[in-house]
């Protein structure tokens, strides 16, 4: 095998490892925008106090989608 075959091998992994990086991310916002509006019609009264803690964990999730970029950018 030559160096480039490799090379093109190893870029494909790390694409494949942000790819199912972006997952878990997604997944999670998605249940936590779910959960969100399932308790803002219930009670509708704490609806603000729901969208700062819903945008806090948000920020969250989100950190680690970009530890999955920079992971893959570096290794």
């Amino acid at each position: 095998m030559d160096s480039t075959t490799l090379a093109e091998v190893s870029g494909n992994i790390a694409t494949v490892g942000y790819g199912l990086a972006t997952l878990g991310p997604g997944i999670g916002i998605g249940i936590l925008v779910a959960k969100t509006q399932e308790a803002t019609a219930r009670q509708p009264e704490v609806a603000g106090q729901l969208r700062i803690n819903m945008f806090i964990g948000m920020a969250l999730v989100e950190a680690l989608g970009l530890i999955g970029l920079v992971a893959g950018l570096i290794f």
